[in-house]
Protein backbone atom coordinates (compact mmCIF):
# COMPACT_ATOMS: atom_id res chain seq x y z
CA UNK A 1 0.00 0.00 0.00
CA UNK A 2 2.07 3.30 -1.41
CA UNK A 3 1.25 6.44 0.95
CA UNK A 4 1.90 9.53 -1.35
CA UNK A 5 0.88 13.11 -1.14
CA UNK A 6 -3.40 14.32 -1.72
CA UNK A 7 -4.16 15.86 -5.05
CA UNK A 8 -5.28 18.83 -4.95
CA UNK A 9 -9.03 19.04 -3.43
CA UNK A 10 -12.10 18.02 -5.73
CA UNK A 11 -15.95 18.81 -5.42
CA UNK A 12 -17.59 16.12 -2.91
CA UNK A 13 -20.60 15.28 -0.89
CA UNK A 14 -20.63 15.85 2.61
CA UNK A 15 -22.54 12.63 4.02
CA UNK A 16 -23.78 13.46 7.75
CA UNK A 17 -20.91 14.02 10.14
CA UNK A 18 -20.74 12.03 13.34
CA UNK A 19 -20.22 14.20 16.76
CA UNK A 20 -16.76 13.54 17.94
CA UNK A 21 -17.97 13.06 21.78
CA UNK A 22 -16.50 11.01 23.70
CA UNK A 23 -19.07 9.22 25.40
CA UNK A 24 -17.90 5.83 25.81
CA UNK A 25 -14.36 6.00 26.05
CA UNK A 26 -12.61 2.78 25.06
CA UNK A 27 -9.05 1.50 25.19
CA UNK A 28 -6.52 3.28 23.53
CA UNK A 29 -5.34 -0.36 21.99
CA UNK A 30 -8.52 -0.58 20.26
CA UNK A 31 -9.11 2.28 18.74
CA UNK A 32 -6.92 1.76 15.76
CA UNK A 33 -6.53 -2.31 15.84
CA UNK A 34 -6.88 -5.13 13.39
CA UNK A 35 -8.67 -8.25 14.23
CA UNK A 36 -8.26 -11.78 13.82
CA UNK A 37 -10.68 -14.67 14.72
CA UNK A 38 -9.10 -18.37 15.42
CA UNK A 39 -10.82 -21.17 15.10
CA UNK A 40 -8.46 -23.20 17.15
CA UNK A 41 -9.49 -26.46 16.08
CA UNK A 42 -9.18 -25.92 12.47
CA UNK A 43 -6.03 -23.33 12.53
CA UNK A 44 -3.06 -25.77 11.85
CA UNK A 45 -3.09 -30.15 11.93
CA UNK A 46 -2.37 -29.81 15.45
CA UNK A 47 -5.47 -28.03 16.45
CA UNK A 48 -3.97 -26.54 19.07
CA UNK A 49 -3.47 -23.90 21.62
CA UNK A 50 0.00 -24.39 21.20
CA UNK A 51 -0.21 -24.22 17.59
CA UNK A 52 -1.66 -21.02 17.82
CA UNK A 53 0.69 -19.88 20.01
CA UNK A 54 3.64 -20.80 17.40
CA UNK A 55 1.77 -18.85 14.40
CA UNK A 56 1.84 -15.50 16.68
CA UNK A 57 5.09 -14.16 15.39
CA UNK A 58 3.54 -14.53 11.84
CA UNK A 59 0.46 -12.83 12.71
CA UNK A 60 1.81 -9.97 13.76
CA UNK A 61 3.96 -9.33 11.35
CA UNK A 62 0.67 -9.35 9.23
CA UNK A 63 -0.59 -6.42 11.85
CA UNK A 64 -2.74 -8.12 13.74
CA UNK A 65 -3.60 -6.51 16.72
CA UNK A 66 -6.23 -8.20 18.55
CA UNK A 67 -6.64 -11.94 18.34
CA UNK A 68 -10.33 -14.06 19.11
CA UNK A 69 -10.41 -17.21 20.04
CA UNK A 70 -13.64 -18.83 19.30
CA UNK A 71 -14.37 -20.91 21.98
CA UNK A 72 -11.66 -23.42 24.07
CA UNK A 73 -14.25 -24.68 26.77
CA UNK A 74 -14.91 -28.53 26.82
CA UNK A 75 -18.09 -29.62 24.55
CA UNK A 76 -20.98 -31.35 25.98
CA UNK A 77 -21.34 -34.95 24.85
CA UNK A 78 -25.02 -35.34 25.29
CA UNK A 79 -26.64 -34.61 22.08
CA UNK A 80 -23.23 -33.24 20.77
CA UNK A 81 -23.40 -32.80 16.90
CA UNK A 82 -21.26 -34.63 14.90
CA UNK A 83 -17.85 -36.54 16.33
CA UNK A 84 -16.40 -33.73 17.55
CA UNK A 85 -19.43 -31.33 18.66
CA UNK A 86 -19.85 -27.25 18.70
CA UNK A 87 -17.78 -24.93 19.67
CA UNK A 88 -20.76 -23.55 21.48
CA UNK A 89 -22.19 -26.24 23.20
CA UNK A 90 -20.16 -25.75 26.34
CA UNK A 91 -19.95 -27.99 29.78
CA UNK A 92 -17.54 -26.12 32.19
CA UNK A 93 -16.68 -22.19 31.61
CA UNK A 94 -13.70 -22.43 33.38
CA UNK A 95 -11.48 -25.29 32.12
CA UNK A 96 -10.51 -25.78 28.64
CA UNK A 97 -11.04 -28.40 25.89
CA UNK A 98 -8.61 -31.15 25.70
CA UNK A 99 -8.69 -31.68 22.10
CA UNK A 100 -7.10 -28.20 22.58
CA UNK A 101 -4.75 -28.65 25.30
CA UNK A 102 -4.66 -27.33 28.97
CA UNK A 103 -5.25 -24.39 30.74
CA UNK A 104 -1.44 -23.63 31.23
CA UNK A 105 -1.53 -23.86 27.47
CA UNK A 106 -4.35 -21.23 27.54
CA UNK A 107 -2.00 -19.30 29.98
CA UNK A 108 1.28 -19.43 27.73
CA UNK A 109 -0.77 -18.33 24.87
CA UNK A 110 -2.01 -15.15 26.48
CA UNK A 111 1.07 -14.47 28.10
CA UNK A 112 3.19 -15.00 24.92
CA UNK A 113 0.82 -12.93 22.66
CA UNK A 114 0.92 -10.10 25.45
CA UNK A 115 4.93 -10.04 25.25
CA UNK A 116 4.40 -9.97 20.89
CA UNK A 117 1.91 -6.68 21.56
CA UNK A 118 -1.35 -8.41 21.16
CA UNK A 119 -4.86 -8.56 23.20
CA UNK A 120 -6.69 -11.41 23.38
CA UNK A 121 -10.59 -11.81 23.72
CA UNK A 122 -12.33 -15.06 23.97
CA UNK A 123 -15.75 -16.27 22.58
CA UNK A 124 -18.32 -16.45 25.43
CA UNK A 125 -21.51 -18.43 25.05
CA UNK A 126 -23.41 -16.54 28.03
CA UNK A 127 -27.04 -17.47 26.54
CA UNK A 128 -27.08 -21.22 26.39
CA UNK A 129 -24.76 -23.97 27.79
CA UNK A 130 -24.83 -28.43 26.87
CA UNK A 131 -27.02 -30.64 28.56
CA UNK A 132 -24.36 -31.88 30.29
CA UNK A 133 -23.40 -28.79 32.13
CA UNK A 134 -23.39 -29.27 35.78
CA UNK A 135 -25.42 -26.51 36.43
CA UNK A 136 -28.03 -28.36 34.49
CA UNK A 137 -28.33 -31.07 36.98
CA UNK A 138 -27.58 -28.66 40.16
CA UNK A 139 -29.62 -25.57 39.43
CA UNK A 140 -32.13 -26.51 37.18
CA UNK A 141 -34.10 -23.26 37.46
CA UNK A 142 -31.08 -21.17 36.03
CA UNK A 143 -32.62 -22.50 32.97
CA UNK A 144 -35.92 -21.88 30.71
CA UNK A 145 -38.18 -24.99 30.92
CA UNK A 146 -41.20 -26.08 28.93
CA UNK A 147 -44.72 -26.92 30.20
CA UNK A 148 -43.87 -30.16 32.28
CA UNK A 149 -41.59 -28.24 34.10
CA UNK A 150 -38.17 -29.59 31.80
CA UNK A 151 -35.09 -27.99 30.58
CA UNK A 152 -35.23 -28.27 27.02
CA UNK A 153 -33.49 -27.55 23.72
CA UNK A 154 -32.94 -23.86 22.95
CA UNK A 155 -36.18 -23.15 20.42
CA UNK A 156 -36.94 -20.22 18.11
CA UNK A 157 -40.67 -19.31 16.75
CA UNK A 158 -41.80 -21.87 18.95
CA UNK A 159 -45.31 -23.37 17.89
CA UNK A 160 -45.18 -20.86 14.65
CA UNK A 161 -43.95 -21.84 10.92
CA UNK A 162 -39.89 -21.95 11.02
CA UNK A 163 -39.99 -22.94 13.97
CA UNK A 164 -35.94 -23.65 14.97
CA UNK A 165 -34.33 -26.11 17.38
CA UNK A 166 -30.93 -26.20 18.58
CA UNK A 167 -30.76 -29.42 19.54
CA UNK A 168 -27.42 -29.63 21.22
CA UNK A 169 -28.00 -26.99 23.98
CA UNK A 170 -30.00 -25.87 26.62
CA UNK A 171 -31.14 -21.71 27.38
CA UNK A 172 -30.13 -20.48 30.36
CA UNK A 173 -33.32 -17.78 32.46
CA UNK A 174 -31.60 -14.58 33.98
CA UNK A 175 -34.16 -14.33 35.92
CA UNK A 176 -31.93 -16.15 38.23
CA UNK A 177 -29.87 -13.37 39.56
CA UNK A 178 -27.67 -16.78 40.91
CA UNK A 179 -27.22 -17.14 37.79
CA UNK A 180 -26.20 -13.64 36.74
CA UNK A 181 -23.28 -13.35 39.34
CA UNK A 182 -22.11 -16.96 38.85
CA UNK A 183 -21.84 -16.18 34.73
CA UNK A 184 -20.01 -13.24 35.64
CA UNK A 185 -17.53 -15.18 37.90
CA UNK A 186 -16.94 -17.35 35.32
CA UNK A 187 -15.84 -14.56 33.00
CA UNK A 188 -13.83 -12.72 35.59
CA UNK A 189 -12.16 -16.04 36.09
CA UNK A 190 -10.44 -15.72 32.53
CA UNK A 191 -9.67 -12.55 32.99
CA UNK A 192 -8.16 -13.18 36.60
CA UNK A 193 -6.75 -16.31 35.97
CA UNK A 194 -5.75 -16.12 32.28
CA UNK A 195 -4.81 -12.67 31.78
CA UNK A 196 -7.65 -12.21 28.81
CA UNK A 197 -8.25 -8.43 27.69
CA UNK A 198 -12.08 -8.78 26.64
CA UNK A 199 -14.80 -10.87 25.07
CA UNK A 200 -16.76 -11.52 22.14
CA UNK A 201 -20.37 -12.41 23.01
CA UNK A 202 -22.12 -14.95 21.65
CA UNK A 203 -25.86 -14.25 20.33
CA UNK A 204 -25.93 -11.16 22.73
CA UNK A 205 -29.04 -10.07 21.91
CA UNK A 206 -30.78 -12.71 23.55
CA UNK A 207 -29.03 -12.30 26.83
CA UNK A 208 -30.92 -9.37 28.88
CA UNK A 209 -29.02 -6.02 28.18
CA UNK A 210 -29.14 -5.28 31.73
CA UNK A 211 -27.19 -8.66 32.69
CA UNK A 212 -23.98 -7.43 30.04
CA UNK A 213 -24.04 -3.68 31.94
CA UNK A 214 -23.52 -5.23 35.47
CA UNK A 215 -20.91 -8.07 33.62
CA UNK A 216 -19.20 -4.84 32.04
CA UNK A 217 -19.18 -2.81 35.38
CA UNK A 218 -17.48 -5.84 36.98
CA UNK A 219 -15.35 -7.07 34.77
CA UNK A 220 -13.78 -3.73 34.25
CA UNK A 221 -13.58 -3.49 37.81
CA UNK A 222 -10.57 -5.88 37.37
CA UNK A 223 -9.04 -4.32 34.26
CA UNK A 224 -10.53 -2.35 31.24
CA UNK A 225 -11.38 -4.84 28.80
CA UNK A 226 -12.65 -4.88 25.14
CA UNK A 227 -16.37 -6.43 24.33
CA UNK A 228 -17.95 -7.26 21.07
CA UNK A 229 -21.65 -8.19 20.78
CA UNK A 230 -22.42 -11.02 18.21
CA UNK A 231 -25.30 -8.35 17.75
CA UNK A 232 -26.05 -5.21 15.23
CA UNK A 233 -28.77 -3.74 18.52
CA UNK A 234 -28.19 -0.14 19.19
CA UNK A 235 -28.91 -0.64 22.83
CA UNK A 236 -25.67 -2.57 23.19
CA UNK A 237 -23.72 0.63 22.60
CA UNK A 238 -26.37 3.20 24.50
CA UNK A 239 -25.70 0.74 27.55
CA UNK A 240 -22.39 0.92 27.88
CA UNK A 241 -22.27 -2.93 27.95
CA UNK A 242 -20.12 -2.98 24.49
CA UNK A 243 -17.72 -1.33 22.15
CA UNK A 244 -18.99 -2.95 19.08
CA UNK A 245 -21.52 -4.93 16.91
CA UNK A 246 -21.60 -6.63 13.89
CA UNK A 247 -22.12 -4.59 10.78
CA UNK A 248 -24.06 -7.10 8.77
CA UNK A 249 -25.71 -4.49 7.46
CA UNK A 250 -22.35 -4.00 5.08
CA UNK A 251 -21.96 -7.41 4.34
CA UNK A 252 -26.04 -8.91 3.97
CA UNK A 253 -26.74 -5.22 2.04
CA UNK A 254 -24.05 -4.39 0.41
CA UNK A 255 -21.18 -7.14 -0.46
CA UNK A 256 -23.07 -9.83 -1.15
CA UNK A 257 -25.10 -7.93 -3.50
CA UNK A 258 -22.24 -7.46 -5.32
CA UNK A 259 -20.91 -10.99 -5.41
CA UNK A 260 -24.15 -11.93 -6.95
CA UNK A 261 -23.60 -9.55 -9.75
CA UNK A 262 -25.51 -6.55 -8.46
CA UNK A 263 -24.17 -2.66 -9.13
CA UNK A 264 -22.06 -2.04 -6.60
CA UNK A 265 -21.19 1.86 -6.30
CA UNK A 266 -25.04 2.49 -5.89
CA UNK A 267 -25.26 -0.01 -3.54
CA UNK A 268 -22.38 1.18 -1.16
CA UNK A 269 -23.13 5.06 -1.52
CA UNK A 270 -26.82 4.00 -0.64
CA UNK A 271 -25.31 2.24 2.49
CA UNK A 272 -23.22 5.33 3.28
CA UNK A 273 -25.87 7.41 3.06
CA UNK A 274 -28.04 6.17 5.74
CA UNK A 275 -24.79 6.48 7.83
CA UNK A 276 -24.50 6.29 10.95
CA UNK A 277 -28.29 5.36 11.05
CA UNK A 278 -28.99 5.83 15.29
CA UNK A 279 -25.78 4.50 16.45
CA UNK A 280 -24.23 6.55 18.72
CA UNK A 281 -20.38 8.49 17.98
CA UNK A 282 -18.72 6.09 20.36
CA UNK A 283 -20.18 2.73 18.24
CA UNK A 284 -17.59 0.68 17.16
CA UNK A 285 -18.83 -1.58 14.31
CA UNK A 286 -16.86 -4.80 13.07
CA UNK A 287 -16.52 -4.73 9.14
CA UNK A 288 -15.72 -8.44 7.54
CA UNK A 289 -16.26 -10.17 4.03
CA UNK A 290 -15.85 -13.58 6.27
CA UNK A 291 -16.39 -14.77 9.95
CA UNK A 292 -16.69 -18.30 11.25
CA UNK A 293 -20.53 -18.29 10.82
CA UNK A 294 -20.16 -16.94 6.80
CA UNK A 295 -17.31 -18.90 6.26
CA UNK A 296 -19.08 -22.35 7.10
CA UNK A 297 -22.48 -21.67 6.41
CA UNK A 298 -22.67 -18.95 3.74
CA UNK A 299 -20.06 -19.70 1.33
CA UNK A 300 -16.04 -18.58 1.14
CA UNK A 301 -14.70 -15.71 -0.37
CA UNK A 302 -14.37 -16.74 -3.89
CA UNK A 303 -17.84 -18.46 -3.56
CA UNK A 304 -19.36 -15.31 -2.40
CA UNK A 305 -17.44 -12.23 -3.73
CA UNK A 306 -15.68 -13.95 -6.84
CA UNK A 307 -12.97 -11.26 -8.06
CA UNK A 308 -14.67 -8.07 -5.95
CA UNK A 309 -13.09 -9.97 -2.54
CA UNK A 310 -10.04 -7.98 -2.38
CA UNK A 311 -12.12 -4.81 -3.18
CA UNK A 312 -14.78 -5.45 -0.45
CA UNK A 313 -11.45 -6.40 1.77
CA UNK A 314 -9.71 -2.94 1.24
CA UNK A 315 -13.64 -1.35 2.63
CA UNK A 316 -13.54 -3.29 5.39
CA UNK A 317 -9.99 -1.24 6.75
CA UNK A 318 -10.88 1.77 5.09
CA UNK A 319 -14.65 2.61 6.18
CA UNK A 320 -14.85 3.55 9.97
CA UNK A 321 -15.01 0.64 12.20
CA UNK A 322 -12.57 -2.06 13.53
CA UNK A 323 -11.80 -5.06 10.16
CA UNK A 324 -12.09 -8.71 10.90
CA UNK A 325 -9.52 -10.64 9.26
CA UNK A 326 -11.05 -14.79 9.80
CA UNK A 327 -8.01 -16.98 9.64
CA UNK A 328 -7.32 -18.56 6.73
CA UNK A 329 -8.47 -15.57 4.53
CA UNK A 330 -4.47 -14.65 4.17
CA UNK A 331 -3.79 -17.97 1.91
CA UNK A 332 -6.91 -17.12 0.21
CA UNK A 333 -9.25 -19.52 2.27
CA UNK A 334 -11.07 -22.02 -0.35
CA UNK A 335 -12.61 -24.48 2.10
CA UNK A 336 -16.26 -24.03 4.03
CA UNK A 337 -14.08 -25.14 7.24
CA UNK A 338 -16.64 -27.99 8.86
CA UNK A 339 -17.82 -27.27 12.48
CA UNK A 340 -18.31 -30.44 14.05
CA UNK A 341 -15.54 -32.10 12.73
CA UNK A 342 -11.77 -32.28 11.90
CA UNK A 343 -11.19 -30.42 8.94
CA UNK A 344 -7.63 -28.14 9.12
CA UNK A 345 -7.40 -25.37 6.79
CA UNK A 346 -5.34 -26.50 3.69
CA UNK A 347 -2.60 -23.59 4.19
CA UNK A 348 -0.54 -22.74 1.17
CA UNK A 349 1.51 -19.96 0.59
CA UNK A 350 0.06 -16.57 2.78
CA UNK A 351 0.05 -15.18 -0.85
CA UNK A 352 -2.52 -12.13 0.72
CA UNK A 353 -0.38 -11.42 4.08
CA UNK A 354 1.07 -8.66 2.57
CA UNK A 355 -1.65 -7.42 0.75
CA UNK A 356 -3.25 -7.41 4.48
CA UNK A 357 -0.01 -6.10 6.39
CA UNK A 358 -0.55 -3.34 3.97
CA UNK A 359 -3.81 -2.60 5.00
CA UNK A 360 -3.26 -2.82 8.64
CA UNK A 361 0.00 -0.49 8.10
CA UNK A 362 -2.42 2.02 6.72
CA UNK A 363 -5.23 1.78 9.70
CA UNK A 364 -2.07 1.91 12.43
CA UNK A 365 -0.58 4.89 10.40
CA UNK A 366 -3.83 7.27 10.27
CA UNK A 367 -5.00 8.28 13.19
CA UNK A 368 -8.62 9.47 10.58
CA UNK A 369 -8.95 5.34 10.02
CA UNK A 370 -9.60 5.18 13.69
CA UNK A 371 -13.02 3.38 14.88
CA UNK A 372 -16.00 5.08 16.98
CA UNK A 373 -15.35 8.76 18.35
CA UNK A 374 -11.87 8.53 17.56
CA UNK A 375 -11.74 8.58 13.71
CA UNK A 376 -13.10 10.91 11.01
CA UNK A 377 -16.32 10.90 8.99
CA UNK A 378 -16.75 9.75 5.64
CA UNK A 379 -17.20 12.60 2.78
CA UNK A 380 -17.97 11.16 -0.89
CA UNK A 381 -15.49 12.44 -3.32
CA UNK A 382 -17.01 12.71 -6.82
CA UNK A 383 -15.61 10.05 -9.46
CA UNK A 384 -17.45 7.65 -12.35
CA UNK A 385 -20.50 5.91 -12.20
CA UNK A 386 -18.87 2.15 -10.55
CA UNK A 387 -16.12 3.92 -8.63
CA UNK A 388 -16.88 5.18 -5.21
CA UNK A 389 -14.35 7.48 -3.62
CA UNK A 390 -14.18 8.80 -0.26
CA UNK A 391 -12.03 11.02 2.01
CA UNK A 392 -11.50 10.89 5.66
CA UNK A 393 -10.15 13.75 7.15
CA UNK A 394 -8.99 14.47 10.96
CA UNK A 395 -6.68 17.58 11.05
CA UNK A 396 -3.63 17.21 9.26
CA UNK A 397 -4.13 13.69 8.56
CA UNK A 398 -6.08 12.64 5.75
CA UNK A 399 -7.06 9.64 3.48
CA UNK A 400 -8.21 9.24 0.10
CA UNK A 401 -9.68 5.94 -1.31
CA UNK A 402 -11.05 5.07 -4.53
CA UNK A 403 -12.40 1.73 -5.49
CA UNK A 404 -13.61 0.36 -8.64
CA UNK A 405 -16.42 -1.73 -8.37
CA UNK A 406 -17.09 -3.36 -10.97
CA UNK A 407 -15.07 -5.56 -13.35
CA UNK A 408 -14.12 -2.98 -16.03
CA UNK A 409 -11.43 -0.65 -15.66
CA UNK A 410 -12.27 2.91 -14.99
CA UNK A 411 -10.44 6.34 -14.70
CA UNK A 412 -10.25 8.16 -12.08
CA UNK A 413 -8.64 11.79 -11.42
CA UNK A 414 -6.14 10.67 -13.75
CA UNK A 415 -5.43 7.29 -12.66
CA UNK A 416 -6.29 4.19 -13.95
CA UNK A 417 -8.38 1.56 -11.71
CA UNK A 418 -8.25 -1.72 -12.82
CA UNK A 419 -11.27 -3.81 -12.69
CA UNK A 420 -12.21 -4.20 -8.66
CA UNK A 421 -9.46 -2.19 -8.50
CA UNK A 422 -8.30 0.79 -5.80
CA UNK A 423 -6.52 3.57 -4.99
CA UNK A 424 -5.73 4.67 -1.83
CA UNK A 425 -3.86 7.99 -0.94
CA UNK A 426 -2.40 9.43 2.17
CA UNK A 427 -1.09 12.23 3.39
CA UNK A 428 1.59 12.16 5.94
CA UNK A 429 -0.49 11.23 9.48
CA UNK A 430 0.30 14.04 12.24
Amino acid sequence: MRRRTLLAATSSLALPAMSFAADMPHTSWSRQAVLYQVNVRQFSAEGTLKAVQAQLPRLRRMGVDILWLMPIQPIGRLNRKGTLGSYYSISDYTAVNPEFGTLADARALVAEAHRLGFKVILDWVANHTAWDHPWATAHKDWYKLNARGEVYAVTFNEGQPGEEHWDDVVALDYKSDALRTAMIDAMAFWVREVGLDGFRCDVARLVPTDFWVRARQALDAVKPLFMLAESDAIELHTSGAFDMTYSWDLADQVFKKIGKGEPGAPLLKAWLAKQPAGYPPQAYRMRFTANHDFNSWHGTDAELYGDAYQALAVLTFTLPGMPLIYNGQESRLTQRLAFFEKDPIAWKTHELADFYAGLAALKHSHPALAAGQYGAPVTLLDGPADVVAFERRLGPDVVRVAVNLSAVAQTWQGRVLKPWGWQVLASAAA
